[in-house]
């Protein structure tokens, strides 16, 4: 029987339970955070749920052609790799990473962009499955079948620096930024070292990791009084953080709190700060 999935989260005792259906996927999406530039994570020995396949979002999943990290790939790119890793139309994908929740999310939305619902991240990460004692192995390349998922781009997920820059005015919009406080006001240095400091006008700050306990999302309710607070005349969101990845975590927060109406911001503070003459606060 297809697995359907009807939140953007599960459990790991939910996916232990279906760890043998016929059409789950699971990604591993780990990624280190940034520290002075350093971005990569070795996939050698490296330990992983057991079944997972690689989701490399740093150097398959992302336009290395283009001029800041982590930018989203074309849909006829992302179809393509998501063939070849094995993922078909009728998939169940969760997806993971080592740090809890952090680069997940990002897949998470990536796959909602092109239009593919049936996805959620594992909520508390591959730490909180190891915790649980469920079983896992060394990562390796998985022969797979080629997949034949199809992609139905959805452009409302997304937003781009002429998006951002025409909302700065606009009072039906809320721009939100993950980062932390101390980044967004310019007084903590940004991780990459070329990176301005301070933060996109009339937006506000949420640090994503406002919305994570103990490596895990906060509950519902939680997080609904967390937005519902944040945004109390029922704006549209458009969230934004150094590169896109934290900002796709406050994207599944706002799922999570049955929000709709929000769109991440592919090139982040990473893009805004080094396109010239775009204005900065601090």
């Amino acid at each position: 029987m297809s697995l359907k999935i009807d939140k953007a989260l599960v459990s790991a005792d939910w996916l232990f339970k279906n760890l043998n259906n016929e059409n789950l996927v699971i990604l591993d999406a780990s990624i280190s955070k940034v520290i002075a530039g350093n971005e990569e994570i070795s996939t050698y020995n490296k330990q992983c749920i057991k079944g997972a396949i690689y989701f490399d979002i740093k150097n398959t999943f992302s336009d290395l052609k283009a001029g800041f990290p982590n930018t989203v790939l074309s849909p006829k790119e992302f179809e393509e790799s998501a063939q070849r890793i094995g993922i078909c139309k009728d998939s169940c994908v969760v997806v993971y990473d080592d740090l809890g929740i952090y680069s997940s999310p990002r897949v998470w939305w990536m796959f909602q962009l092109m239009g593919f619902k049936n996805i959620a991240v594992l909520d508390g990460g591959f730490s909180h499955w190891k915790y649980k004692k469920y079983p896992t192995e060394y990562l390796e390349n998985y022969p797979s079948k080629k997949g034949n998922f199809t992609a139905s781009y959805q452009p409302q997920r997304i937003k781009f620096t002429n998006d951002v820059y025409s909302a700065i005015e606009n009072k039906t919009i809320l721009i939100v930024d993950a980062r932390s406080k101390g980044r967004f006001y310019a007084k903590a240095p940004e991780p990459r070292l070329t990176i301005k400091g301070g933060h996109i006008p009339n937006s506000v700050n949420l640090p994503y990791t406002e919305i994570i306990e103990n490596g895990m999302l906060k509950s519902e309710k939680e997080l609904k009084l967390i937005f519902n607070t944040l945004n109390k005349k029922k704006k549209a969101f458009i969230f934004s953080c150094g590169s896109g990845i934290t900002a796709s975590i406050l994207a599944l927060g706002a799922e999570l709190s049955g929000i709709k109406n929000h769109a991440v911001y592919d090139g982040s503070w990473t893009e805004w700060s080094n396109t010239e003459g775009l204005p900065i606060k601090k």
